[in-house]
């Protein structure tokens, strides 16, 4: 082989180094601009996840602060209810503040059913039913026919242990949004 030869191979070489050069700048840029391309993708994504749970967060927030103060004033109007029944005082007036109040709740666990998470839904349907519980024995005892062993001290009793329901209610609601100096909730852990 000789010079020629070498200078031949050597010159098919740098004319195919020469052609391909662009083609392989090319897909490495192509490379480079898919890699960014994806990166910018994964971050939008991640930008649209945190916007996602932000907002779900916001309607959280609202949806319990509605929720927290429909059972509250049910269960207010529910014991003022009780001491109107207990001194034979119970008005018209009376039956519309608790049936309204009532109706309130019923709206306000009805949205809560859509957006609660699982651990305060459970509390929700436990007050609910209480507090329906409470409500049918008041009614009972202003009718005139209560429950076996119902007194107004019993009921009262009863209803003041709602109360302690609804602190559990509302702690479990604060530690699912994050609250910070949330109260304990009893039996976690």
């Amino acid at each position: 082989m000789g010079s020629t030869a070498i200078a031949l191979v050597a010159a098919v070489v740098g004319v195919t180094g020469t052609l391909l050069a662009p083609i392989l700048a090319q897909r490495s840029g192509a490379r480079a601009q898919q890699a960014e391309f994806k990166r910018q993708q994964q971050a939008a994504h991640a930008q649209w996840q945190r916007e996602q749970q932000h907002a779900e967060l916001v309607v959280r927030r609202a949806c319990y602060i509605e929720t927290n103060a429909a059972y509250r004033r049910y269960r207010t109007e529910l014991m003022n209810y009780l001491w109107h029944v207990h001194r034979n005082e119970v008005t018209e007036a009376g039956r519309e503040r608790l049936e309204a109040a009532r109706h309130a709740h019923h709206a306000a666990f009805a949205e809560a059913q859509m957006v609660a998470a699982p651990d305060v839904l459970a509390q929700l349907d436990a007050v609910a039913k209480a507090l329906s519980e409470g409500y049918r024995r008041t009614k009972c005892m202003e009718e005139g026919h209560p429950d076996e062993g119902d007194t107004f001290e019993v009921i009262e009793t009863y209803l003041q242990w709602i109360w302690e329901r609804w602190e559990e209610m509302r702690a479990v609601m604060r530690a699912d949004l994050g609250v910070p100096n949330s109260p304990p909730i009893a039996g976690a852990g």
